[in-house]
């Protein structure tokens, strides 16, 4: 019970992230010269900074993903009185709220889908709609092109055939897909705005600027992902050592085709969701 109550609490926590900040825009530090090639500190200060920013937005929907999951199949599970002690694909016990489950739910569900969704929304956030519509256009996209193909409307869950019903399973957790996305763009809107960038030499910076750059502790456990921020960050670095002219990058052009490969992909993965759908629909 003490399960369930912490996750609506942090379920409710969430939504009132959104209702504050969902307006919030990302706010990227200025350059510290406006002409001229960027310097390799800043250059590396810049990385360190969206880095950290992107910790603190895929963790916090990662948990929201884990707590709406966790609730999401403890109502299917009330829905389902038959099926209470049959075992999930995950290997848990239908009915059965544990803590273990709970993390497990969250480090290998929630917090990937996190961190991927947040990536994901930082490269093609200037291509979506300003304001609050940017985050539901941005959920709208991961319950169209994600949820079906990996978690959690994968029709080939047989999860669907035990618990139900299956227009519960369907509306609840396409409603946390698109609230996920919006989540994500009020957390990095938000921190984004109140977090200064670093100054070079590192230790001219006051110490409350450097303790806001909290979230990368954690990381430091998680090697993969170590691994793979220094090299993205050495990747952007060398990058920013040969690309002479970003004007393009700032360009209506680019602006306007990518609005329209965001579209066009939407587009493209409706068939495939509505066939989910259906079958979801028709396995409970």
């Amino acid at each position: 019970m003490f399960i369930i109550a912490a996750c609506v609490v942090v379920f409710l926590a969430s939504l009132f992230a959104v209702a504050r900040w969902g307006g919030c825009a990302v706010a990227a530090p200025a350059r510290q010269e406006e002409t001229g090639r960027m310097p390799v500190g800043e250059v590396a200060y810049r990385y360190v900074w969206w880095v950290t920013v992107a910790a603190v937005g895929g963790v916090g929907a990662g948990v929201f993903a884990g707590v709406g999951g966790r609730l999401i199949m403890r109502l299917l599970a009330a829905t389902s009185p038959g099926t209470q002690g049959r075992i999930t694909e995950a290997g848990q016990v239908v009915g059965a709220i544990t803590v273990d489950g709970t993390l497990a739910l969250f480090i290998f569900g929630g917090l990937p889908a996190g961190v991927l969704s947040v990536i994901l929304y930082l490269v093609i956030r200037r291509w979506l709609p300003s304001g609050r519509l940017g985050g539901f256009c941005f959920g709208l996209l991961l319950l169209l092109l994600a949820s079906t193909r990996l978690e959690p409307l994968r029709p080939g869950n047989f999860d669907f055939s035990v618990v139900g019903p299956g227009w519960l399973a369907l509306s609840t957790f396409g409603l946390l897909a698109v609230l996920h996305g919006m989540l994500i763009a009020a957390i990095v809107g938000r921190y984004s705005q109140s977090l200064p960038l670093l100054a070079a030499p590192l230790r001219t910076n006051d110490r409350r600027t450097i303790v806001r750059y909290w979230p990368l502790v954690p990381l430091v456990v998680l090697y993969p992902l170590v691994i793979l921020a220094l090299l993205v960050g050495v990747a952007v670095v060398l990058g920013s050592r040969l690309v002479r002219n970003t004007k393009w990058w700032r360009s209506r052009r680019l602006l306007v085709a990518g609005r329209v490969l965001l579209v066009a992909a939407a587009l493209a993965g409706l068939p495939s969701f509505v066939s989910a759908a259906s079958t979801i629909l028709s396995a409970s």
